[in-house]
Protein backbone atom coordinates (compact mmCIF):
# COMPACT_ATOMS: atom_id res chain seq x y z
CA UNK A 1 0.00 0.00 0.00
CA UNK A 2 1.38 3.52 -1.00
CA UNK A 3 2.12 5.97 1.54
CA UNK A 4 -0.90 8.42 2.06
CA UNK A 5 0.27 11.87 1.37
CA UNK A 6 -0.95 15.50 1.05
CA UNK A 7 -0.85 17.18 -1.88
CA UNK A 8 -1.70 21.09 -2.93
CA UNK A 9 -4.58 20.47 -5.36
CA UNK A 10 -5.21 24.82 -6.30
CA UNK A 11 -4.40 27.93 -5.34
CA UNK A 12 -6.19 31.43 -5.16
CA UNK A 13 -5.11 34.53 -4.34
CA UNK A 14 -6.39 38.25 -3.32
CA UNK A 15 -4.40 41.76 -2.98
CA UNK A 16 -6.14 45.03 -2.44
CA UNK A 17 -6.46 47.40 -5.52
CA UNK A 18 -4.71 50.35 -3.94
CA UNK A 19 -0.68 51.16 -4.56
CA UNK A 20 1.39 52.64 -2.12
CA UNK A 21 4.22 53.43 -4.01
CA UNK A 22 7.72 54.28 -2.92
CA UNK A 23 7.68 57.98 -4.46
CA UNK A 24 3.94 58.48 -2.68
CA UNK A 25 5.36 56.81 0.67
CA UNK A 26 8.31 59.23 0.10
CA UNK A 27 5.74 61.96 0.52
CA UNK A 28 4.52 60.02 4.36
CA UNK A 29 8.33 59.74 5.89
CA UNK A 30 11.91 60.34 5.30
CA UNK A 31 12.98 57.68 2.50
CA UNK A 32 13.51 57.61 -0.74
CA UNK A 33 12.29 54.95 -3.82
CA UNK A 34 16.35 54.75 -4.21
CA UNK A 35 16.87 54.27 -0.45
CA UNK A 36 14.22 51.58 -0.53
CA UNK A 37 14.90 49.47 -3.90
CA UNK A 38 18.67 49.51 -3.09
CA UNK A 39 18.05 48.03 1.03
CA UNK A 40 14.95 46.02 0.86
CA UNK A 41 13.65 45.33 -3.53
CA UNK A 42 10.09 46.81 -2.92
CA UNK A 43 8.30 48.92 -5.84
CA UNK A 44 4.79 49.23 -4.43
CA UNK A 45 2.88 47.49 -1.83
CA UNK A 46 -1.08 46.79 -2.20
CA UNK A 47 -3.16 48.35 1.19
CA UNK A 48 -6.70 47.78 2.17
CA UNK A 49 -7.90 51.23 2.09
CA UNK A 50 -11.40 50.61 2.80
CA UNK A 51 -12.97 51.38 6.25
CA UNK A 52 -14.29 48.26 8.50
CA UNK A 53 -12.27 45.81 6.20
CA UNK A 54 -9.88 43.39 7.93
CA UNK A 55 -8.01 40.39 7.53
CA UNK A 56 -11.06 38.51 6.91
CA UNK A 57 -12.47 40.45 3.86
CA UNK A 58 -8.62 39.55 1.86
CA UNK A 59 -9.17 36.01 3.00
CA UNK A 60 -12.66 35.38 1.84
CA UNK A 61 -11.04 36.64 -1.27
CA UNK A 62 -8.02 34.06 -1.47
CA UNK A 63 -10.57 31.40 -0.95
CA UNK A 64 -13.98 32.21 -2.76
CA UNK A 65 -11.26 32.21 -5.83
CA UNK A 66 -9.62 28.77 -4.65
CA UNK A 67 -13.20 27.32 -4.51
CA UNK A 68 -14.76 28.55 -7.78
CA UNK A 69 -10.77 27.44 -9.83
CA UNK A 70 -10.72 24.02 -8.32
CA UNK A 71 -14.62 23.25 -8.17
CA UNK A 72 -15.54 22.75 -4.48
CA UNK A 73 -18.40 23.48 -2.97
CA UNK A 74 -17.92 25.27 0.59
CA UNK A 75 -19.81 22.03 1.80
CA UNK A 76 -16.96 19.59 1.47
CA UNK A 77 -14.11 21.37 2.37
CA UNK A 78 -13.25 19.50 6.46
CA UNK A 79 -11.04 22.38 8.17
CA UNK A 80 -9.66 26.02 7.88
CA UNK A 81 -6.92 26.94 9.06
CA UNK A 82 -5.53 30.74 8.89
CA UNK A 83 -1.98 31.90 9.75
CA UNK A 84 -2.02 35.72 10.31
CA UNK A 85 -0.88 38.10 12.72
CA UNK A 86 -3.66 40.60 11.52
CA UNK A 87 -6.54 38.65 12.99
CA UNK A 88 -9.79 40.95 12.83
CA UNK A 89 -10.23 40.65 16.38
CA UNK A 90 -8.57 39.16 19.65
CA UNK A 91 -11.73 36.56 19.08
CA UNK A 92 -13.06 34.90 17.54
CA UNK A 93 -10.63 33.50 15.36
CA UNK A 94 -10.44 34.70 11.86
CA UNK A 95 -10.81 31.04 10.66
CA UNK A 96 -14.08 31.54 11.69
CA UNK A 97 -15.08 34.69 10.07
CA UNK A 98 -13.38 33.53 6.80
CA UNK A 99 -15.69 30.30 7.01
CA UNK A 100 -18.83 32.43 7.75
CA UNK A 101 -18.35 34.88 5.26
CA UNK A 102 -17.54 31.76 2.60
CA UNK A 103 -20.32 29.85 3.26
CA UNK A 104 -18.03 26.59 4.77
CA UNK A 105 -20.37 24.85 7.52
CA UNK A 106 -19.19 21.57 7.78
CA UNK A 107 -15.48 22.55 9.10
CA UNK A 108 -13.64 23.45 11.97
CA UNK A 109 -11.26 26.04 11.70
CA UNK A 110 -8.67 28.05 13.87
CA UNK A 111 -6.30 30.56 13.99
CA UNK A 112 -2.44 30.02 13.54
CA UNK A 113 0.53 33.00 14.44
CA UNK A 114 4.30 31.83 13.73
CA UNK A 115 5.22 35.34 12.51
CA UNK A 116 6.15 35.52 8.35
CA UNK A 117 6.59 31.68 9.09
CA UNK A 118 3.12 31.18 9.36
CA UNK A 119 2.08 29.44 6.30
CA UNK A 120 4.83 26.89 6.09
CA UNK A 121 3.53 26.23 9.57
CA UNK A 122 -0.09 25.97 8.58
CA UNK A 123 1.13 23.34 5.70
CA UNK A 124 2.74 21.40 7.79
CA UNK A 125 -0.34 21.15 10.49
CA UNK A 126 -2.69 20.77 7.76
CA UNK A 127 -0.66 17.88 6.23
CA UNK A 128 -0.59 16.30 9.64
CA UNK A 129 -4.62 16.43 9.61
CA UNK A 130 -4.64 14.86 6.22
CA UNK A 131 -2.08 11.88 6.65
CA UNK A 132 -4.10 11.18 9.63
CA UNK A 133 -6.95 9.85 7.07
CA UNK A 134 -9.89 11.62 9.23
CA UNK A 135 -9.86 14.60 6.70
CA UNK A 136 -10.38 15.05 2.91
CA UNK A 137 -10.44 18.37 1.92
CA UNK A 138 -8.35 21.17 3.54
CA UNK A 139 -7.84 25.06 2.87
CA UNK A 140 -4.63 26.93 4.48
CA UNK A 141 -5.56 30.61 4.08
CA UNK A 142 -2.88 33.06 4.91
CA UNK A 143 -4.37 36.67 5.43
CA UNK A 144 -2.74 39.73 6.57
CA UNK A 145 -3.83 43.23 6.65
CA UNK A 146 0.00 44.56 7.33
CA UNK A 147 -0.99 47.87 7.28
CA UNK A 148 -2.78 48.03 10.73
CA UNK A 149 0.20 47.24 12.31
CA UNK A 150 2.38 49.18 10.78
CA UNK A 151 4.06 52.94 11.79
CA UNK A 152 3.92 54.66 8.91
CA UNK A 153 5.95 57.41 10.81
CA UNK A 154 8.90 54.32 11.09
CA UNK A 155 11.57 54.56 7.96
CA UNK A 156 12.55 51.40 9.09
CA UNK A 157 9.72 49.34 9.12
CA UNK A 158 7.26 51.20 6.99
CA UNK A 159 8.69 50.19 3.47
CA UNK A 160 8.64 46.70 4.06
CA UNK A 161 4.94 45.63 4.40
CA UNK A 162 1.93 45.49 2.25
CA UNK A 163 -1.50 43.66 2.19
CA UNK A 164 -2.85 40.30 0.67
CA UNK A 165 -4.22 37.17 1.09
CA UNK A 166 -3.42 33.43 -0.35
CA UNK A 167 -5.05 30.02 -0.17
CA UNK A 168 -4.40 26.70 -1.23
CA UNK A 169 -6.29 23.19 -1.13
CA UNK A 170 -4.39 20.49 0.28
CA UNK A 171 -6.00 16.67 -0.10
CA UNK A 172 -4.62 13.26 -0.05
CA UNK A 173 -2.66 11.65 -2.10
CA UNK A 174 -1.59 7.76 -2.52
CA UNK A 175 0.61 9.17 -5.34
CA UNK A 176 4.11 10.23 -4.69
CA UNK A 177 3.31 13.87 -4.80
CA UNK A 178 2.81 16.58 -1.53
CA UNK A 179 4.63 17.42 1.37
CA UNK A 180 7.58 15.07 0.92
CA UNK A 181 9.98 16.35 4.02
CA UNK A 182 9.99 19.49 6.12
CA UNK A 183 12.15 21.23 9.16
CA UNK A 184 10.41 23.87 11.26
CA UNK A 185 12.41 25.72 14.17
CA UNK A 186 11.99 28.17 16.66
CA UNK A 187 14.46 30.48 19.04
CA UNK A 188 12.13 32.45 21.53
CA UNK A 189 15.54 34.51 22.30
CA UNK A 190 14.60 36.30 19.40
CA UNK A 191 11.42 37.95 20.32
CA UNK A 192 13.29 40.65 21.58
CA UNK A 193 14.46 41.78 17.45
CA UNK A 194 11.07 41.61 16.36
CA UNK A 195 7.52 41.81 18.41
CA UNK A 196 4.29 44.33 19.07
CA UNK A 197 5.08 46.42 22.01
CA UNK A 198 1.76 46.30 24.08
CA UNK A 199 -1.62 44.81 22.79
CA UNK A 200 -0.94 41.57 24.70
CA UNK A 201 -1.79 40.65 28.55
CA UNK A 202 1.46 41.49 29.22
CA UNK A 203 1.14 44.70 27.81
CA UNK A 204 -2.38 46.01 27.58
CA UNK A 205 -3.39 48.87 25.17
CA UNK A 206 -4.02 51.98 27.62
CA UNK A 207 -3.90 55.52 26.45
CA UNK A 208 -0.07 55.69 27.56
CA UNK A 209 0.69 52.46 25.38
CA UNK A 210 -1.04 54.33 22.34
CA UNK A 211 0.70 57.13 22.76
CA UNK A 212 4.19 55.81 22.52
CA UNK A 213 3.06 54.31 19.31
CA UNK A 214 3.44 50.72 20.67
CA UNK A 215 0.67 49.06 18.60
CA UNK A 216 3.35 48.80 15.60
CA UNK A 217 6.02 46.95 14.28
CA UNK A 218 8.93 46.83 16.31
CA UNK A 219 12.09 45.57 14.29
CA UNK A 220 15.80 45.36 14.85
CA UNK A 221 16.52 45.04 11.42
CA UNK A 222 20.51 44.09 11.55
CA UNK A 223 19.54 41.64 13.77
CA UNK A 224 16.74 40.28 11.89
CA UNK A 225 18.76 40.57 8.37
CA UNK A 226 21.78 38.30 9.64
CA UNK A 227 19.73 35.74 11.51
CA UNK A 228 17.45 35.16 8.91
CA UNK A 229 20.07 34.87 6.31
CA UNK A 230 21.32 32.01 7.94
CA UNK A 231 19.24 29.97 9.26
CA UNK A 232 16.33 30.51 5.78
CA UNK A 233 19.86 29.58 3.82
CA UNK A 234 20.93 26.44 6.01
CA UNK A 235 17.36 24.74 6.64
CA UNK A 236 16.95 24.84 2.62
CA UNK A 237 19.84 23.40 2.29
CA UNK A 238 19.68 20.59 4.89
CA UNK A 239 16.34 19.78 3.00
CA UNK A 240 18.22 19.79 -0.42
CA UNK A 241 20.95 17.17 0.88
CA UNK A 242 18.61 14.37 2.71
CA UNK A 243 16.70 14.78 -0.23
CA UNK A 244 19.39 13.98 -2.89
CA UNK A 245 17.81 17.13 -4.77
CA UNK A 246 21.22 18.85 -6.63
CA UNK A 247 20.49 22.69 -7.51
CA UNK A 248 19.66 21.84 -10.87
CA UNK A 249 16.95 19.08 -9.90
CA UNK A 250 15.15 22.14 -8.16
CA UNK A 251 12.53 23.68 -9.96
CA UNK A 252 11.60 26.20 -8.06
CA UNK A 253 12.65 27.71 -4.46
CA UNK A 254 9.49 29.09 -2.89
CA UNK A 255 11.14 31.95 -0.47
CA UNK A 256 9.31 34.75 2.10
CA UNK A 257 9.71 37.68 0.79
CA UNK A 258 11.13 39.57 3.29
CA UNK A 259 13.89 41.09 2.01
CA UNK A 260 15.55 40.97 -1.62
CA UNK A 261 19.15 40.43 -0.08
CA UNK A 262 17.76 38.00 1.97
CA UNK A 263 16.32 36.11 -0.95
CA UNK A 264 19.47 36.40 -2.82
CA UNK A 265 21.65 35.28 -0.26
CA UNK A 266 19.79 31.97 0.14
CA UNK A 267 19.30 31.12 -2.94
CA UNK A 268 23.34 31.62 -3.63
CA UNK A 269 23.87 29.40 -0.80
CA UNK A 270 21.66 26.65 -2.49
CA UNK A 271 23.53 27.17 -5.38
CA UNK A 272 21.09 27.76 -7.91
CA UNK A 273 20.30 30.50 -10.17
CA UNK A 274 17.71 33.30 -10.20
CA UNK A 275 15.39 32.05 -12.66
CA UNK A 276 14.93 28.78 -10.29
CA UNK A 277 13.66 31.44 -7.89
CA UNK A 278 9.85 33.19 -7.18
CA UNK A 279 10.08 36.77 -6.14
CA UNK A 280 7.25 38.98 -6.19
CA UNK A 281 8.42 41.11 -3.55
CA UNK A 282 8.63 44.26 -5.49
CA UNK A 283 5.13 44.54 -6.45
CA UNK A 284 3.69 43.12 -2.90
CA UNK A 285 6.19 43.82 -0.55
CA UNK A 286 6.00 41.92 2.75
CA UNK A 287 2.74 40.33 3.06
CA UNK A 288 4.34 37.97 6.21
CA UNK A 289 1.37 34.70 5.96
CA UNK A 290 0.52 35.33 2.65
CA UNK A 291 3.95 35.64 0.72
CA UNK A 292 4.30 32.16 0.10
CA UNK A 293 0.75 31.18 -1.61
CA UNK A 294 1.09 34.74 -3.19
CA UNK A 295 3.98 33.03 -5.19
CA UNK A 296 2.36 29.81 -6.14
CA UNK A 297 -0.68 32.13 -7.62
CA UNK A 298 1.38 33.82 -9.60
CA UNK A 299 3.30 31.18 -10.77
CA UNK A 300 0.83 28.06 -10.86
CA UNK A 301 0.39 28.11 -14.65
CA UNK A 302 4.70 27.68 -14.77
CA UNK A 303 4.00 24.63 -12.37
CA UNK A 304 4.33 21.53 -13.72
CA UNK A 305 3.28 17.79 -12.21
CA UNK A 306 6.67 16.32 -10.78
CA UNK A 307 8.29 19.87 -10.03
CA UNK A 308 10.67 19.64 -6.85
CA UNK A 309 9.69 23.28 -4.89
CA UNK A 310 11.20 24.46 -1.55
CA UNK A 311 9.54 26.73 0.86
CA UNK A 312 11.66 28.55 2.91
CA UNK A 313 10.32 30.98 5.48
CA UNK A 314 11.64 33.01 8.54
CA UNK A 315 10.02 35.25 11.02
CA UNK A 316 9.11 36.62 14.36
CA UNK A 317 9.42 34.12 17.20
CA UNK A 318 12.21 33.45 15.66
CA UNK A 319 10.14 30.92 13.53
CA UNK A 320 11.89 29.46 10.67
CA UNK A 321 12.03 26.54 8.41
CA UNK A 322 11.57 24.33 5.11
CA UNK A 323 9.24 22.12 3.02
CA UNK A 324 9.75 20.18 0.13
CA UNK A 325 6.89 19.73 -2.00
CA UNK A 326 6.92 17.74 -5.15
CA UNK A 327 4.05 19.37 -7.30
CA UNK A 328 0.99 17.29 -8.03
CA UNK A 329 -1.00 18.73 -11.19
CA UNK A 330 -0.12 20.68 -14.46
CA UNK A 331 -0.75 25.01 -13.41
CA UNK A 332 -1.34 25.42 -16.78
CA UNK A 333 -4.67 23.65 -16.60
CA UNK A 334 -5.72 25.66 -13.48
CA UNK A 335 -7.35 22.54 -11.57
CA UNK A 336 -5.56 19.48 -11.36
Amino acid sequence: MSKLRATITGVGGYVPDYRLSNDELSQMVETSDEWIMTRIGIKERRILKEKGRGSSDLGVGAVRQLLEKTNTHPDEIDLVICPTVTPDMQFPATANIISDKVGIKNAFSFDLNAGCSGFLYAMSTASKFIVSGQYKKVVVVGAEKMSSIVDYQDRATCPIFGDGAGALLMEPTGEDYGLMDEKLQVDGSGRKHLHQKAGGSVKPATHETVDAREHYIYQEGQQVFKAAVARMADVSVEIMERNNIAPDELNWLVPHQANMRIIEATARRMGIKKEQVMINIQRYGNTTAATLPLCLWEWEEKLNKGDNLIFATFGAGFTWGSIYVKWGYDGKNNTP
